[in-house]
């Protein structure tokens, strides 16, 4: 196995991983911002108010995109699969 291969693996591996984490980092930085905003207006500070929403919008985008994550995941280990053979032959 070359050093160029194990870099493009590694740097597909990595762009993966970024797709799939893309949308639940984005949603939970929105809606923290949103909370943030909503607790500085009203002077609440409960942690409860900040980590409740979260999960729960959390857990509804992970309904939502979870088959597109699960599809991304699959096309990503097939495609290594798939790779093997080429890989151990460099």
């Amino acid at each position: 196995m070359s050093p160029g291969s194990v870099i493009t693996v590694a740097e597909h591996a990595i762009w993966t991983a970024l797709w799939l984490s893309l949308p639940l980092l984005g949603v939970a930085l929105v809606v923290g911002v949103l909370v943030s905003i909503f607790q500085a207006a009203t002077q609440i500070n409960e942690m409860t108010l900040s980590f409740v929403p979260k999960v729960l919008v959390l857990a509804l985008v992970g309904v939502i995109a979870g088959p597109w994550m699960l599809q991304l995941m699959m096309s990503y280990t097939t495609h290594l699969f798939q790779q093997i053979p080429q890989l151990i032959s460099q």
